[in-house]
């Protein structure tokens, strides 16, 4: 028997995403949030409140692959508890240019209602979302001014090359001290990474583990 063939089609679908804030001549920064591995947008986008102050605008995109986060059944699965993922290693590629094109899409649709030359753009990425970061800054439209690694790993295929729009931009990595990933070993091999890329990030810290802190939101917001 002949093995399978693999095939791929585009389709259209509704991706899903939050705000806080209304756009207007008052704003001044737009901060794009991407969430973390099995966080759902809606949850993410409340850690943010904090900066909502009608100067700024906060995106939350949600990623294109929702599951449940314990086993069900038929009967169960309405109190279950559903996240969210950018992707997985399977179809990597695949998914990864649907997100990009996803949050392209995202940005454009901002930029519609905003005049991109009169307010500062953040990208924040926590966890997994760091990586998403990394890859539509690499491979999209995005033109930011600052972009914030918080808890999470570069995407493990950028190359000097392809890693450019990260160097034409301000870059700072956040780690809670009880975090898994401020451990020495995790930072050092983090750095390896990063320094053949070119890259000039500042660590900050803070007393906390693998979670977003109001008060260093408050010091990068401008």
């Amino acid at each position: 028997m002949a093995p399978a063939r693999e095939h791929h089609l585009i389709v259209n679908r509704t991706a899903r995403y939050h705000t806080l804030g209304e756009p207007s001549p008052a704003i001044h920064e737009v901060w794009f949030v991407l969430h973390g591995h099995s966080q759902l947008s809606a949850f993410f986008i409340r850690h943010f409140a904090v900066l909502d102050d009608a100067t700024r605008l906060i995106v939350a995109p949600e990623g294109l692959n929702r599951f449940y986060l314990e086993p069900t059944t038929f009967q169960g699965s309405v109190h279950a508890r559903v996240g969210a993922s950018w992707m997985t290693r399977e179809d990597r590629e695949a998914d990864i240019a649907d997100y990009v094109g996803y949050l392209d899409r995202l940005y454009d649709e901002v930029f519609r209602a905003l005049d991109r030359r009169a307010v500062r753009v953040i990208v924040l990425g926590f966890s997994q979302g760091v990586a998403t970061g990394c890859r539509w800054l690499c491979r999209g439209r995005v033109k930011t001014d600052a972009f914030v690694l918080w808890a999470g790993p570069i995407a493990t295929e950028l190359t000097f090359e392809t890693a450019a729009p990260l160097r034409a931009t301000r870059t700072l990595r956040v780690l809670g001290n009880g975090d898994e990933m401020a451990r020495p070993e995790y930072v050092a091999s983090e750095d390896a990474r990063i320094a053949p890329l070119g890259l000039s990030t500042d660590i900050i810290r803070f007393d906390g583990g693998h979670q977003l802190d109001p008060d260093v939101l408050r010091s990068l917001a401008v």
